[in-house]
């Protein structure tokens, strides 16, 4: 993969519109959505906000969190706040809700797929974890807990806040949770940049 500075770039910022675009593709598929998208669903029920805009909101309120834990965001992680809710809210306003099974499925499965190979892309341009990535890094290593533990319990809060406001929970709220560790495991090595070999000498 491309090593170059504009080059990362492009992928990062592919990355960060097409993640938008996977969420509004798993929202229109209208059978559960991941767990932060439900906080937002439910956020833009009960305020003016849109879904759009409270995905920026969750995402920058977040990022706060990284300073108790002493975290450092990088560029990836301040365009990953300013760019996932428009790109999200520019999907829903393309695509229109589809309705029955034979439809639902495989729309849901598009935007599983593209979420994950968004990821793999924005996050092996190497530019800094996401905001709720390095959260929950960010309190595995100050805690100590297993790296599950602490992303169970936070994607696990989410939800249930999410829900209780409204948002769309269902079967793929959970075919989210159990698949998209295994893709993200093929999109990440495939998508990651490489660094540029180092001279012998160098490494003494």
């Amino acid at each position: 993969m491309p090593t170059s500075l504009p080059l990362r770039l492009i992928q990062l910022l592919l990355g960060l519109f097409l993640y938008g675009i996977g969420a509004a593709v798993m929202i229109r598929a209208a059978i559960g959505v991941a767990p932060w998208d439900v906080l937002s669903q439910g956020i833009a029920l009960n305020t003016p906000l849109s879904f759009g805009v409270a995905t920026n909101v969750i995402g920058a309120l977040v990022l706060l969190l990284w300073w108790p834990i002493r975290q450092k965001p990088g560029l990836g992680t301040v365009m990953n706040v300013m760019l996932i809710g428009p790109s999200a809210q520019f999907g829903l306003w393309l695509l229109p809700e589809v309705h029955g099974l034979a439809w639902q499925i495989p729309t849901f499965v598009l935007g599983l797929l593209l979420v994950a190979v968004a990821t793999g892309l924005y996050i092996g341009a190497r530019f800094g974890p996401g905001p709720r990535d390095g959260l929950m890094t960010g309190l595995h290593a100050r805690t100590g807990w297993p790296i599950w533990i602490v992303r169970s319990l936070i994607e696990g809060t989410v939800l249930v806040i999410g829900w209780q406001l409204g948002g769309d929970v269902g079967v793929g709220t959970l075919a989210f949770a159990l698949l998209i560790g295994p893709l993200c495991g093929v999109t990440l090595p495939f998508f990651g940049i490489r660094r540029p070999p180092t001279p012998l000498a160098a490494t003494r």
